[in-house]
């Protein structure tokens, strides 16, 4: 089997519209959570999203063509983008067909939908002729092959908040295993539309201010939007075209709780967890740093805990494990990708990113969590942690490159 090499990286969230803006916000533990700009906040009971500011789709696309594409997939559209231009790889025709996209949403365009349902059941009007084309999950990845030429295969992951370290990891092993010779794998989510924001109120997991995961105060997640792609190749093939290896992907491991639609349980992370050591063909002890899944919810984060404990043993005391999510939000199907981003880049910089808006140490979260302040640290090896309600759960292995 092939070493799979990661030589380029896009990102666009609440912290940055690209990778380096998002990084330096992370390093520094600066939040992106602010105050929501949708018009309809007051009729929200929370107040505070992720959302990304400043986004100008005009600067983009063109006009006409901005308004045939949702939010959600112009993001990940940006994000390949940028990707692809820092990995420098030229899609001939050979390499076309031998190019894989998959990409990760939860939602897909509901930006659309709420607006066209909006339009139907509230005013009576007419349903826009392309709505369907605009919300369907796979816009992403179908407008990123056709910007790039790419031609082999393509496809969308929907399994919720796990959805693009699916995508990633699937990705991974067709490229590991000679399926394809590239890939461009990531996830998009596109998240703040009234009835997304209604539903999610609804549950009564979203905090009335911030997100502070592992923190005792901790009263739940803030919602996040963004996407985040990365391209992969076979390591020699990186290293024959002269490409700079970020880092690489060196295992992915998933499970099933096959227990509850939202409880999370211990085992099926802790399996997911086992299986992409395995795959990865590592100890627990090689592990330096989690980027955790760490919602802030009060549930979550103590059953991640002991899943840690449980998979590392003794060594969890040695571990690094921080919430990304405290910044960027929880951007569901996007959420996977933007924590890849982050942890390749923690291996890259030498910097593990904090978990932010942290106060008070909980004993049932008793971990290192990089309180509000960035480590430095020389890390070989890291995981990144997805799971997902329905109890699925993915979780990818990385390696400094």
């Amino acid at each position: 089997m092939r070493r799979v090499a990661i030589t380029g990286l896009g990102a666009i969230c609440a912290l940055g519209h690209n990778t380096r803006e998002m990084w330096e916000a992370l390093r520094s533990g600066r939040s992106g959570i602010a105050p929501l700009q949708l018009a309809q906040r007051s009729q929200l009971r929370f107040q505070n999203g992720a959302e990304v500011r400043g986004y100008e789709e005009a600067r983009h696309f063109d006009p006409v063509r901005a308004g045939f594409i949702d939010r959600f997939a112009q993001f990940a559209l940006l994000s390949a983008r940028e990707a692809i231009t820092q990995s420098g790889i030229q899609f001939t025709p050979g390499l076309s067909g031998r190019t894989a996209v998959v990409t990760g949403s939860s939602l897909g365009g509901k930006q659309t939908e709420d607006a066209q349902f909006l339009e139907l059941y509230g005013k009576q009007g007419r349903v826009h002729p392309l709505t369907i084309p605009k919300a369907m999950a796979n816009a992403g990845a179908s407008l990123i092959c056709m910007e790039f030429g790419v031609t082999g295969p393509s496809y969308t992951v929907a399994t919720a908040c796990s959805s693009s370290n699916h995508a990633i990891g699937l990705a991974f092993w067709m490229v590991r295993n000679g399926m394809v010779e590239a890939a461009i794998a990531g996830g998009s989510e596109a998240t703040f539309s009234l009835g997304t924001l209604r539903a999610w109120e609804a549950m009564r997991v979203v905090s009335p201010d911030t997100c502070r995961p592992f923190s005792r105060d901790r009263k739940g997640m803030i919602l996040g939007e963004g996407a985040a792609m990365l391209v992969l190749e076979p390591l020699e093939a990186a290293r024959a075209r002269g490409a700079a290896v970020l880092a690489e992907v060196v295992g992915f491991g998933m499970s099933s709780d096959a227990g509850h639609l939202t409880n999370p349980s211990v085992e099926g992370p802790a399996q997911a967890m086992r299986s992409a050591l395995q795959d990865a063909c590592i100890a627990p002890e090689s592990i330096g740093y989690i980027n955790a899944h760490g919602t802030g919810t009060p549930i979550n984060d103590p059953v991640e805990t002991r899943a840690i404990r449980q998979v590392f043993g003794a060594h969890a005391d040695r571990l690094a494990v921080s919430s990304t999510k405290s910044m960027h939000g929880h951007a569901l199907g996007a959420a996977g990708a933007l924590e890849a981003v982050a942890t390749v880049m923690a291996l890259r910089e030498a910097v593990l990113p904090p978990t932010a808006n942290f106060t008070a140490p909980d004993p049932q979260c008793d971990l290192d969590v990089v309180p509000n302040e960035a480590q430095a640290a020389q890390v070989e090896y890291a995981l990144s942690n997805s799971f997902a309600f329905g109890g699925l759960n993915a979780v990818l292995a990385f390696r400094r490159g």
